[in-house]
């Protein structure tokens, strides 16, 4: 039983470091053959995991076989425009000008009923009101309204905007970030007087404390719970 254990964790954490190293992507961003390569690495780790009699060799060297493998076909995609729309294609318009191209629909296997369902979980769903939607090489379905059914934005009326950067944490889970306090050019000093204004005497009773770029600092406190 021990030694089931140890393989097993073994594995696990050798498949999380191949995963990391591959990079960070959702399921439904992955190309095919990223797909293909993490169903391979899954099925690969679980046979020496459950079945001592293997070797755990046997599963470690195809995981890292396939780990160089994937890189190695991302470095090409990378250089290679002939070696990446081999591998993952071109994206393929399904809707122009509001009218729907049959064609593309029927060679890339897409029916209506898909389609009708991913422009309503891209908030248009009238395709009259569609410029372009193009099915992109992982499956992901995006959608250009005409202009004239864009949501206006400032520039439309000629209006100045003020820059809004990310908001930097500053404590989180009771956790004082000193590097985030750096970056954002303040002290601990500043941070205590601060939270004095929201009855905080500790980062401790702090669940998560920011700064936005233009100074204001929100703070939301712990819920302890009786005991």
């Amino acid at each position: 039983m021990l030694i089931t254990i140890l393989r097993t964790l073994i594995l696990y954490t050798l498949v999380v470091t191949v995963l990391r190293l591959l990079g960070k992507r959702q399921i439904g961003q992955l190309q095919p053959f990223e797909l293909v390569i993490i169903i391979m690495i899954s099925e690969l780790a679980a046979v020496p995991s459950e079945n001592t009699g293997i070797p755990l060799l046997s599963g470690v060297v195809p995981i890292l076989v396939l780990l160089l493998a994937g890189t190695t076909i991302s470095y090409l995609s990378l250089k290679s425009l002939t070696f990446r729309t081999l591998l993952c294609g071109n994206p393929t318009i399904l809707i122009e000008r509001g009218q729907i191209l049959e064609p593309a629909l029927r060679r890339l296997r897409y029916n209506l009923s898909d389609l009708l369902e991913q422009l309503r979980v891209k908030n248009v769903p009238n395709i009259a009101d569609v410029e372009f939607a193009i099915l992109e090489t992982n499956g992901e379905l995006s959608v250009i309204p005409k202009s004239q059914k864009r949501p206006a934005i400032p520039e439309d009326f000629q209006i100045a905007t003020k820059y809004e950067g990310l908001p930097i944490t500053l404590v989180m889970d009771g956790q004082l970030l000193k590097e985030n306090l750096g970056k954002a050019r303040l002290d601990p000093n500043w941070l205590q007087t601060e939270l004095k204004k929201f009855n905080v005497n500790s980062t401790e009773e702090v669940l998560l404390a920011s700064i936005d770029s233009s100074g204001t600092l929100y703070v939301q406190k712990k819920q302890f719970r009786a005991s």
